[in-house]
């Protein structure tokens, strides 16, 4: 009951945020993923350096296109700002080896991470692919967006949370 209430304020706060402009902080809640080693990694553990979520997946066309944006934001910011590219893995019609091969074949540097459960993004309010959160040293959301980002609004996301 909780998580779905942390949801669901985030969600609304997002929704209010998207439409009004808003940079208003809130705590975001902590989740484990697995890395690319398959080592279960916690939002925690980045807690203290500005963060950067992705969620994303190769059968998401915008997310394809962003990617290489991603890319260069991580090989410019990624040494001060955590980049967590969370891939929705359901397994199905997305699985570990398809996303890994994927940022291999694209030759991106940055790392992946896999939300094998759906519960990383339930617990966001992911309501579509791509979908970016920026976070706070403190672990406070700063500013999120649902869809498609450019260069220059990642950049900006990124100062806003260094």
């Amino acid at each position: 009951m909780r998580k779905r209430l942390i949801s669901l304020f985030l969600l609304l706060s997002v929704v209010f945020c998207s439409f009004s402009g808003c940079k208003k902080e809130y705590t975001v809640p902590n989740f484990t993923v697995l890395n690319q080693s398959f080592k279960a990694v916690e939002l925690e553990d980045f807690i203290g350096k500005p963060i950067v979520i992705n969620f994303w997946a190769t059968w998401c066309y915008y997310c394809t296109l962003e990617m290489p944006d991603f890319d260069i934001a991580y090989k410019e910011y990624g040494k001060d700002v955590v980049f967590l590219m969370v891939n929705a893995t359901d397994g199905v019609s997305e699985t570990v080896a398809k996303a890994s091969s994927y940022v291999s074949s694209n030759g991106y540097s940055f790392p992946i991470y896999f939300d094998t459960t759906g519960e990383v993004a339930d617990a966001y309010g992911v309501t579509g692919y791509p979908s970016t959160f920026f976070i706070n040293r403190k672990g406070d959301l700063v500013e999120s967006k649902v869809g498609m980002i450019s260069l220059e609004e990642l950049i900006e996301g990124i100062e806003l949370i260094k």
